[in-house]
């Protein structure tokens, strides 16, 4: 069986989850252990299905059309003049591309959006748009292995933040929870004490 990781590493990482997962490690995780079909990553393109299939042993297909069509890179661009700062589009960024603070202008890092478009439909006012980077070069031919290697990367990189946040969160939960029990506790002890605190 062709593992996981060795799928992964032919994918282009835009976690865009055009294919229909999550993101690139969910699709690889699907293809090798559900046979899942192998064209569905639109920014692999044709290319990135013939890597699969000659990793899988497979036939190429042709790309699923259903999932989206190979084309050029494309970057994000925020209109700064309707920015409202509202942070949703930082929040849906998987490669953290994408910097700002709340009721303030938010703007892209060039270097490091993978075009995933996960950004445009999160945005209330619509001052997102979509710049091609890359002109008539598409998929692979837009996309090094070095960039798929960053993103890879980042999106780790900010999940582990987002897991660390969550069980911080939890964990203050827990505490305030405790705090409250210990407090309930210790008023239950005293009104106890002055119920059977002897008669003057």
């Amino acid at each position: 069986m062709i593992s996981v990781s060795s799928i992964l590493a032919v994918l282009p990482q835009t976690q865009c989850q055009r294919c229909g997962f999550q993101d690139c490690a969910a699709y690889a995780q699907a293809i090798a252990q559900e046979n899942a079909a192998i064209n569905q990553c639109p920014p692999g393109g044709l290319e990135g299905v013939s890597k699969l299939a000659l990793l899988m042993d497979q036939a190429p297909l042709p790309l699923n059309q259903a999932h989206g069509q190979e084309g050029p890179r494309h970057l994000a661009y925020i209109d700064e003049d309707w920015c409202i700062g509202c942070t949703l589009c930082i929040q849906a960024c998987p490669v953290d591309a994408i910097v700002g603070t709340h009721k303030r202008m938010h703007t892209v890092i060039e270097q490091v959006c993978t075009g995933c478009e996960l950004c445009l439909p999160v945005c209330p006012v619509d001052c997102i748009e979509l710049e091609n980077v890359t002109g008539n070069q598409t998929a692979w031919a837009a996309w090094t292995s070095q960039q798929a290697s960053q993103a890879a990367t980042r999106y780790a990189a900010r999940q582990a933040r987002l897991r660390l946040n969550r069980n911080e969160s939890q964990g203050n939960e827990a505490l305030k929870k405790s705090n409250r029990v210990e407090q309930a506790l210790a008023r239950a002890k005293a009104k106890a004490a002055g119920n059977h605190s002897p008669s003057a």
